[in-house]
């Protein structure tokens, strides 16, 4: 329901709630004094009556006025009727009470109850004498109906903060999986990236390999470079089913390689054309699984591009451990061209998984070499 409905909804109920305070008002004044409509006083207090019961259907911010209307009626309905507990407008009364109580500031509301309270108080006490009835009167008739409305408004109020609260908290959560669900992404498709640059460039190395065999034919290393091209394929759509079965299934960091699998890794590269040799120092400590394969896949990145940027005479991958701290460090000759330019995307993607690890790392030539170090600190009992 639209706003402009809602505000239809509410005048419709406002006139209802007008018409039935008119006909119980009414309705009982001729009761107590059937006489009413023999005499001219009989027929202004069914006039005052209908009028104040009808200003009952008026917008909230008229609220105020419409209680001391209520109130003004409600006190000279005995003088003049001259008749003791003639009530002109009981039911309209309450019906101000709530109204001022609910629509009305702090301030307003306050006054509205004073001002009904003394309505209130003129009829009971000018022909009773009784203090005790009129503070009764005064509390059943006045500031019951006047706490129902500030009641009724403070709840709504609060029940609006809990909406808000709740709108506001589905909204963080939306946020947050949007969040989680995009990093996913992006290190999926770095991953993506990875295997498949690596394991395509290790077959294009091969495919060129086998070419140049064919037309020397020298058939043991046709048959290798046929082998390697065999092997890099097999791996290239192991790698991809797992990645996929990530995006199926969700995370599943077991499947994924770490630094056990540096061995692999290497004679893949070494297969390849690269002579490529692991170097491994200090204790065997716990690496905590996200470093695991952050580091396999800094490795397969930085030898991918030596591969196919490095001068293809030598790589050595070197794994150094201590108890608080792990250093990577992978080192190749240059290539004949320039070395990789610093924005590229697998240096971004070495970058970007060594801030997520919280690593140092560093690239970059070092001499006749292009270097590649990370030094990840490690926080004892991570697993």
């Amino acid at each position: 329901m639209g706003v402009r409905d809602t505000a239809v909804v509410l005048r419709r109920q406002a006139l209802v709630v007008a018409l039935l305070c008119v006909c119980a008002d009414v309705g009982v004044l001729l009761v107590v004094c059937p006489w009413a409509l023999s005499v001219w006083v009989g027929w202004v207090a069914l006039g005052l009556a209908v009028v104040v019961d009808a200003a009952l259907a008026t917008p909230a911010r008229w609220s105020g006025a419409v209680a001391l209307a209520h109130a003004l009626v409600h006190g000279i309905g005995p003088f003049l009727l001259a008749q003791p507990y003639s009530n002109i407008n009981e039911v309209g009364l309450l019906v101000a009470g709530y109204r001022a109580g609910a629509w009305l500031g702090t301030a307003e509301a306050f006054a509205a109850l004073a001002v009904l309270g003394a309505g209130l108080m003129a009829e009971r006490f000018a022909y009773s004498g009784n203090w005790w009835l009129t503070i009764l009167n005064v509390l059943a008739s006045a500031l019951l109906p006047w706490l129902v409305g500030r009641n009724t408004t403070a709840r709504r109020g609060h029940l609006a903060d809990l909406e808000r609260r709740e709108a506001t908290r589905q909204a963080e959560e939306r946020e947050v999986v949007r969040a989680a669900v995009t990093r996913e992404r992006t290190a999926i498709a770095r991953d993506l990236h990875d295997v498949i640059s690596h394991h395509v460039s290790a077959i294009n190395v091969h495919a060129g390999a086998a070419r140049l065999a064919l037309r020397d034919r020298p058939e043991d290393r046709l048959r290798d470079s046929l082998t390697a091209v065999e092997t890099a394929s097999r791996s290239a759509m192991a790698s991809l089913r797992t990645l996929l079965d990530l995006l199926h299934h969700g995370d599943d960091s077991a499947t994924q390689p770490g630094l056990d699998d540096l061995d692999d890794l290497v004679d893949l590269i070494r297969s390849a054309g690269l002579p490529t040799r692991l170097v491994t120092a200090g204790p065997a400590v716990a690496v905590p699984r996200s470093v695991d394969i952050a580091l396999y896949r800094i490795v397969q990145e930085a030898l991918t591009n030596a591969l196919r940027h490095g001068g293809r005479r030598k790589a050595v991958v070197e794994l150094t451990r201590t108890a608080t701290s792990l250093r990577l460090t992978v080192t190749n000759d240059l290539g004949a061209g320039r070395p990789p330019d610093v924005g590229h995307r697998g240096l971004a993607g070495i970058r970007h998984r060594a801030a997520l690890i919280g690593a140092i790392v560093e690239c970059g030539p070092s001499g006749p070499q292009w270097m590649v170090r990370v030094d990840v600190p490690l926080v004892l009992g991570e697993s």
